[in-house]
């Protein structure tokens, strides 16, 4: 009798490929974003990087939910990414963008073996990537004078973020968010103190999902 294939295994190939449904990526890319996985789910088991209930949803839960966000600002070339946890989304981001001429994606994270995992990843998959081993509000004096565009998901409020991005930026820099359905009141509540222009984009991989694109900001007096 022919064995059952492994449940997980089975349901792990079935969420990558619909996650490769929502992308369009090269082989090689693609190769890129296999040997991720592969070392997330291996340091996952000793190191408890991501919530344990989205492992078997990996591929639809973090890859295409991060790499939407290489569609957008397709000139930009330094990328900072704060909160970086186990590189949801910039470690995702640096694997899309690698071959893009002058790209640089720097990673801020304080969590001790969250950093030596995306050190890892960055060295294994040669990647443009530098990594910023501190707390955000420290890491400006280690940033390159100009950034693009500077990213994070799941971290803090929009106004906490937009606060960050005037204190970590020493020059107007996009800002590309990934929010869940509060976003309008994130939105609501950072406007009292700041003059945002803002694009809300649809999720690809969540209904309720939003994508802010943060493309004007000036505190308000």
């Amino acid at each position: 009798m022919a064995k059952k294939p492994n449940p997980s295994v089975e349901s792990v190939t079935a969420d990558r490929e619909k996650a490769l449904s929502m992308m369009s990526v090269s082989h090689e890319t693609l190769a890129r974003l296999d040997q991720y996985v592969g070392l997330l789910t291996r340091w996952q088991t000793i190191k408890n990087l991501v919530g344990p209930s989205t492992m078997p949803v990996v591929w639809t839960r973090h890859i295409a939910d991060c790499a939407q966000l290489a569609h957008y600002q397709t000139e930009a070339r330094v990328w900072v990414d704060i909160g970086s946890g186990a590189g949801f989304p910039g470690l995702v981001l640096a694997i899309l963008l690698a071959d893009r001429p002058g790209f640089q994606m720097h990673l801020v994270e304080s969590n001790g073996r969250k950093v030596a995992f995306l050190r890892e990843v960055a060295r294994t998959l040669a990647l443009p990537v530098v990594v910023h081993d501190c707390r955000i509000e420290a890491v400006q004096a280690e940033l390159p004078a100009r950034i693009d565009v500077l990213t994070a998901r799941a971290l803090a409020s929009l106004h906490q973020l937009v606060t960050m991005q005037v204190s970590i930026s020493q020059n107007p820099c996009i800002g590309l968010f990934l929010k869940g359905q509060d976003v309008d009141a994130e939105l609501t509540e950072a406007s009292k103190y700041w003059n945002i222009q803002a694009e809300i984009h649809p999720s690809v991989t969540d209904p309720a999902g939003r994508i802010v694109e943060v493309i004007g900001l000036s505190p308000k007096a």
